[in-house]
C-alpha cells in the first residue's frame, strides 16, 4: 500500500512539475522573440542592410515575413518551434536546425566532460574539506574553491594554454582534433569520442581526448567551485545529525559512518545543484570555445552575434532555453525520486 501511495505521489508530482514547465516554456520562447525585436529595423536589414540593394533587400524581408504584423511573426514563431524548425541563417542560408545538430555536439561533448571534472573536483575537495574541519586540508580547500569559482574562465584558459600547451607542450592549444584526425574519422554522431570508440579508432580517440583536456577541465574547475562550497556545508551539517551520533553509539568505525552514513547523504542536494549548472555550463562553455577555438555552438553563436544574424541567434538561445528547462525538469524529477519528501 505504501509503495503504491509513492508511485501515485511520485506520478502527481511529474505531472504537476510538467504543467508548470510548460508555462515555463511559453515565457523563455516570448521573451526571446520580444528582445530580439526591440532593436530598430528587422534581421534582414541588420544583416544585409548595405550589401544588397533596397529592392532586394524588400524582397527578402517580405520572403521572411517580416512586413506581417507582430501577432502573426509570433504565432509563426510559436508553431515553427513546436515542430523544431529555428528559420535559416542570414549570412550562410544554413537551416539552424543543421548548426544546433552540428556545432551542438562540439558543445554537447565539452560540457558533459566538463561537468563530470566539475562533479570530481568538486565532491572530492568538498568531502575532504568537511570531513577535516578548520584544519590546514580545510582552508586549503576552501581557498582553491573560492579561487575557482572567482577566476574568469578564458583566464583560466589563457593560463592552461600558457602553462600546459606553450611550456610544457603536453596539450594541443586548440580545435577538436588534429587537421588529420578530422579528415579520417567517420563522425555519424559528431561527438568525436564517441565516433572514435565506434570505429574503434583508438589512435584518434586519443588525439580526440588530447584536445578536449584543456577547454574541459577548465569550464569544469570553475564550475566545480560552486560543488566544492556546497559539499562541504552538506557534510558539516550532516555530521551533526542524530543518526551519526546513533551510528557511532552503534560501535560502526569511524570510517563506516563517514562513507556509508554522513557522505552518502551529503550528496543528496547535488542532484538538484546539478541542473541548475547547466545554463552555467552553457554560457561557460561560449568564452570556453572562443578561447580554445572550439568549433561549437557558442562560437557559431559569436559569430552570428558579430554579423547580426538575428534569425541565427533567435534560433541558437531558442535551442539554449528549452535544453535548460528540460534538464531542470529531469533533475527535479530524479531528485523526487531519490528524496520522496520533495514530492510533498
Amino acid at each position: 500500500m505504501a509503495g503504491g501511495q509513492q508511485t501515485t505521489s511520485l506520478r502527481t508530482y511529474a505531472l504537476t512539475r510538467l504543467g508548470l514547465a510548460l508555462p515555463m516554456v511559453l515565457i523563455l520562447l516570448t521573451m526571446v522573440f520580444l528582445l530580439l525585436r526591440v532593436a530598430p529595423g528587422d534581421p534582414i536589414t541588420a544583416a544585409l542592410g548595405g550589401r544588397l540593394p533596397p529592392e532586394q533587400l524588400e524582397e527578402r524581408r517580405e520572403a521572411a515575413g517580416y512586413n506581417r504584423s507582430l501577432a502573426v511573426q509570433y504565432l509563426e514563431y510559436l508553431g515553427n518551434v513546436a515542430t523544431l524548425d529555428f528559420g535559416e541563417t542570414i549570412v550562410d542560408n544554413r537551416p539552424v536546425t543543421r548548426v544546433i545538430t552540428q556545432n551542438g555536439a562540439a558543445t554537447l561533448e565539452l560540457t558533459v566532460v566538463a561537468l563530470f571534472v566539475a562533479l570530481l573536483v568538486g565532491i572530492g575537495v568538498g568531502l575532504v574539506s568537511g570531513r577535516y574541519r578548520d584544519t590546514p586540508v580545510d582552508v586549503a580547500g576552501r581557498l582553491f574553491g573560492i579561487l575557482i569559482y572567482a577566476a574568469p574562465v578564458f583566464f583560466l584558459g589563457f593560463l592552461a594554454q600558457l602553462v600546459f600547451a606553450q611550456w610544457l607542450g603536453w596539450f594541443p592549444t586548440s580545435g577538436r582534433a588534429s587537421p588529420v584526425t578530422s579528415y579520417d574519422l567517420d563522425t555519424p554522431t559528431n561527438l568525436f569520442l564517441v565516433d572514435s570508440l565506434i570505429a574503434l579508432d583508438f589512435s584518434a580517440f586519443s588525439d580526440v581526448l588530447s584536445h578536449l583536456v584543456l577547454p574541459a577541465v577548465t569550464l569544469g574547475l570553475v564550475t566545480g567551485g560552486v560543488f566544492i562550497r556546497l559539499i562541504r556545508v552538506n557534510v558539516l551539517q550532516t555530521l551533526q545529525g542524530d543518526y551519526i551520533e546513533a551510528a557511532r553509539a552503534r560501535g560502526l568505525s569511524e570510517r563506516t559512518v563517514m562513507w556509508h552514513h554522513a557522505f552518502r547523504n551529503a550528496l543528496v542536494p547535488v542532484i538538484t545543484v546539478v541542473g541548475l549548472q547547466v545554463a552555467l555550463l552553457l554560457g561557460g562553455a561560449v568564452l570556453t570555445e572562443q578561447t580554445f577555438n572550439w568549433p561549437g555552438i557558442g562560437s557559431e553563436l559569436i559569430r552570428y552575434l558579430n554579423n547580426r544574424d538575428y534569425i541565427a541567434i533567435q534560433g541558437i538561445i531558442t535551442f539554449f532555453a528549452l535544453v535548460v528547462v528540460i534538464v531542470s525538469l529531469l533533475i527535479d524529477l530524479l531528485n523526487a525520486w531519490v528524496d520522496p519528501r520533495v514530492r510533498y
